[in-house]
């Protein structure tokens, strides 16, 4: 399984690819479309992001000490930036969660031409997967 460091290199690598940012928006949609639907079962108020201006959920599952994440949004840009983020935190423990450097946002230059609002709805997201880490983490040492 490759690192987290490693799958953010290769988004990295990935937007190197284009120079203008209309194709780099293009891709961040393609990447949206690659994530499943969720469920309408997980589309409660609980699995709702705040702090998103459109849409968000995110449903975390826990299994082997990993966590699994499930995202929908109903932005299609903020859709892409899920993908993006779930590519590098899905199917991961706790600690590489919460050991992770977010680099790859700055390096695409991400962070310089999202809105104000998609940012903080990304960092809003970023925190809960960091939050969810930070509780199973507590959870596993108290057992």
């Amino acid at each position: 399984m490759k690192t987290t460091d490693q799958i953010q290199q290769e988004i990295i690598d990935e937007f190197r690819l284009f120079d203008d940012w209309m194709d780099k928006y293009a891709m961040i949609i393609e990447q949206g479309n690659s994530l499943k639907p969720l469920d309408e079962i997980y589309k409660t108020p609980d699995n709702i992001i705040q702090g998103c201006q459109s849409r968000v959920w995110l449903q975390t599952d826990y299994r082997d000490g990993r966590l699994f994440f499930q995202a929908e949004s109903d932005a299609l840009i903020v859709k892409g930036l899920l993908a993006l983020v779930l590519r590098i935190f899905n199917d991961r423990t706790p600690d590489e969660i919460l050991a992770t450097d977010l680099h790859f946002m700055k390096e695409i230059g991400l962070t310089e031409h999202l809105s104000p609002t998609r940012a903080n709805g990304l960092l809003a997201v970023i925190k809960q997967i960091r939050f969810y880490a930070m509780a199973y983490k507590a959870k596993e040492v108290a057992k």
